[in-house]
């Protein structure tokens, strides 16, 4: 009874799905890179590069989206008042 089943799971434990995508092109550069070694490479810079400047695009984006939704009912909301203004005024 003093057997217990793990319930925590160590980094080590767990694969991702890129890394699965990762040993699929290349078994050796996925187990180098589990064992710590970092590859070094102008190309991955570069893209890590893009991926934080598309990351921030689209952060802005979305806050951006945000930010026209509210305006929008804002907008059909005085939209609103303002034609039961008109209206109120031919009535009267």
């Amino acid at each position: 009874m003093d057997d217990k089943k793990q319930t925590c799971f160590r980094r080590d434990d767990v694969i991702s799905a890129s890394e699965i995508g990762q040993y699929h092109f290349c078994p050796m550069s996925w187990y180098l890179q589990r064992c710590g070694y970092k590859p070094k490479s102008e190309s991955l810079s570069v893209g890590k590069d893009k991926h934080v400047e598309l990351g921030r695009i689209m952060y802005y984006t979305e806050k951006n989206i945000k930010k026209s939704k509210i305006l929008a009912s804002v907008g059909y909301f005085l939209l609103a008042i303002a034609i039961l203004f008109l209206i109120f005024e031919v009535v009267l």
